[in-house]
Parts: structure tokens; sequence; C-alpha cells
């Protein structure tokens, strides 16, 4: 089961997808901008794939931020 938590690892790939940010793996340990950011090298393989996970869902619907 994915945790799509605010701050998590699912959350900010869907986040960064959504911004338009590209891939750049990381989390938050509790709310975003908050608490402990975690990045990439110090993330778990699980971690890596909800990240993911989240990044791709958000580019499969095309629900992007509209800057215009």
């Amino acid at each position: 089961m994915i945790d799509k938590r605010h701050g998590g690892p699912w959350d900010r790939g869907n986040a960064d997808s959504y911004y338009q940010r590209g891939i750049k793996p990381h989390y938050f340990k509790g709310a975003s901008y908050s608490s402990q950011l975690v990045e990439e090298p110090d993330m778990t393989d699980e971690e890596l794939a909800e990240y993911l996970a989240g990044y791709n869902k958000n580019e499969e619907m095309q629900n992007f931020k509209d800057w215009g």
C-alpha cells in the first residue's frame, strides 16, 4: 500500500510532476517544508518507487499547473 500523506514520497513525486519540476526524488519526514527533508541518496528502494509512482500517476493524468 502506498502512503499518500502530505509530504511523503508519493505526494512529493505527484507535486513535482504537477509543477513540472522534473524528477528529483525526495520527501519530508513530516509535513512538507516544515520537517526533515530526505533526498534520493538516503531514500529506500520502496520510497523511490513511491516517489516515481506519484510522479508517473500525475504524468498519466496530465494534471499540470496552469501558469497562464
